[in-house]
């Protein structure tokens, strides 16, 4: 009974670190292909996405007058120069947003800075370019 309980756990051991020594034995050509083939995949789901992700960004302005939104947009670029700024239209208001934030904490961070000048200003959910 021990020796069968012995060359099964050695059958079960050879069967788990075989495939582990295999690919251990990488050569670089192949390491390159595989390089290859994930950049490939990385680049189509740049194309596909057009380049952007979720993420979060701040609002900061929302309304009807788009003059109004641009006075906003003018202010922060003053104030806050090495933010994004982008200014969309989502019907019926004109909508300030900005930054460009991968974690709802890095964005909170900017958020405590901003509302300092902007106290209405809160994070959102959306698209993000990818830097």
């Amino acid at each position: 009974m021990k020796l069968l309980f012995k060359s099964l756990l050695v059958v079960v051991l050879s069967a788990i670190l075989s495939p582990l020594t295999v690919l251990g034995q990488n050569n670089p050509s192949q390491t390159e292909l595989k390089v290859n083939q994930l950049i490939e995949k990385r680049a189509e789901y740049s194309r596909l996405t057009n380049g952007e992700i979720d993420g979060y960004r701040i609002k900061i302005h929302f309304g009807g007058d788009r003059e109004e939104a641009k006075t906003i947009e003018t202010k922060f670029s003053a104030k806050f120069s090495d933010y994004s700024i982008d200014t969309e239209y989502q019907q019926p208001n004109f909508v300030v947003l900005i930054g460009d934030f991968k974690s709802k904490l890095e964005a909170f961070e900017s958020l405590k800075k901003i509302q300092i000048e902007f106290p209405n200003s809160f994070i959102v959910k959306g698209k993000i370019r990818v830097r």
